[in-house]
């Protein structure tokens, strides 16, 4: 298969800038596709957290010597390569956490100070990571809320006729994943939003699994809070995004308190920071922050468009690929997806798939990928989950299903 976007991106180059990916396992060259748990790093990244440590190494924004006014300006140009990447009108809607978890669990935590009351409705959709339902349901025991949910159909799509009826003057909040990270489906986010704002309501998107494979137009698509993790788009790990509508963020009381968040303190009153630093307690991760802006250099090199297409026909060779074996099941078959496909072979429990591909130096993740609600409704205990980044080759998609052809033989 020749694919258009291999034309434009030689990935053979792409592949020689991280570092990871030349070794064995088990003696076997390695073949990973675990990229929506998390994707490998580039050289620049990895060298960008090398370089801080070796010549800037210093706390941010308070100190008045040189290293902190490097270390200072460093951090903030990554917020500023950010607001770019995502189109944020203004640098200091981009809050730094510490992944898209905590950017859900910091507004689920604000809302709880008195913005969400009994009675109150907060709408997430049947194919949430864990990440973007427990918060919502500690929200709800918490203040007495209902938490309800659209439903999605055999296919892994959203129900968006019942999305109407359930969205309603109720609804507080909608929170939803702009990319399921266990089918791969890609939700109509801008249409999703216009629904919940006819009636009034914020929208939180959880843009973990779509922000390594589209672009993100946090403007174009009117997004009110929309998260997402460094690991996910070739950065380190412990760092993320929260943009939030500065209107909005200012609604919103502190997160966490500590240092950096104040404007003033006494024992009888404290006085809080403006965006970003009211939602950015303590010393944060500084040369991950650093890292970061180079991971997002690297996106923007290569060009978001090509990146999307070559795991577009990755996907697409992979699915053709497999749909060949007669016992194969696909879970998530969405008209629209991004670079995930997950299967079952037979009656092979995902476990012993994956284990045995292990053997052969396959990295692929099996269970149910923290959507338990996904598998009990298709009454599964767990999938096996092939997901494709841009380094990724056609030649490693054909080691892949030759090793589960010897995979379907020994379970057989």
């Amino acid at each position: 298969m020749i694919s258009s976007a291999q034309s434009s991106l030689d990935i053979q180059k792409i592949r020689a800038r991280f570092p990871i990916l030349n070794q064995k396992v088990n003696g076997q060259d390695l073949v990973y596709f675990d990229n929506a748990a998390s994707n490998q790093k580039p050289l620049e990244v990895i060298q960008a957290m090398d370089t801080y440590y070796k010549t800037i190494n210093s706390n941010v924004h308070r100190g008045v010597h040189h290293l902190s006014q490097v270390a200072t300006d460093a951090y903030e140009l990554s917020r500023e390569k950010v607001r770019k990447h995502i189109n944020a009108a203004k640098a200091h809607e981009v809050i730094y956490t510490r992944g898209t978890t905590e950017g859900i669990n910091l507004l689920a935590s604000c809302l709880g100070k008195g913005l969400i009351k009994a009675g109150d409705e907060i709408v997430i959709t049947a194919m949430e990571h864990h990440s973007n339902i427990v918060p919502w349901q500690m929200l709800c025991e918490q203040t007495g809320a209902t938490l309800r949910v659209i439903p999605m159909n055999s296919a892994g799509e959203l129900e968006l006729d019942a999305a109407k009826e359930i969205l309603s003057e109720r609804t507080k909040l909608l929170s939803f994943c702009h990319v399921s990270n266990a089918l791969g489906t890609i939700n109509p986010a801008k249409e999703l939003i216009q629904m919940a704002h006819a009636v009034g309501a914020w929208v939180m998107v959880d843009g973990a699994q779509a922000s390594p494979h589209l672009s993100i137009d946090v403007q174009d698509l009117d997004a009110d809070f929309y998260a997402f993790s460094s690991h996910k788009i070739y950065g380190p790990t412990g760092i993320g995004i929260l943009y939030g509508k500065e209107a909005l963020l200012n609604k919103l009381p502190p997160y966490q308190g500590g240092g950096e968040m104040i404007k003033t303190v006494t024992f009888e009153k404290t006085t809080y920071a403006e965006l970003p630093h009211k939602f950015e307690a303590g010393t944060p991760s500084i040369a991950e922050g650093v890292a970061l802006g180079s991971a997002i250099d690297f996106m923007n090199e290569l060009g978001m468009e090509n990146i999307a297409a070559h795991e577009n026909d990755l996907l697409e060779y992979a699915h053709q690929e497999l749909a060949k074996f007669d016992n194969i099941r696909f879970i998530g078959e969405a008209e629209n997806k991004a670079s995930v496909v997950s299967f079952l072979l037979g009656n092979h429990h995902p476990y012993d798939v994956g284990m045995i591909l292990d053997k052969m130096g396959i990295a692929v993740r099996t269970g149910h990928h923290c959507t338990q609600p996904i598998m009990a409704q298709f009454g599964i205990p767990g999938t096996v989950r092939a997901s494709f980044s841009v380094y990724n080759t056609f030649e490693e998609v054909d080691t892949f299903i030759n090793a589960l052809k010897k995979v379907n033989s020994m379970l057989s």
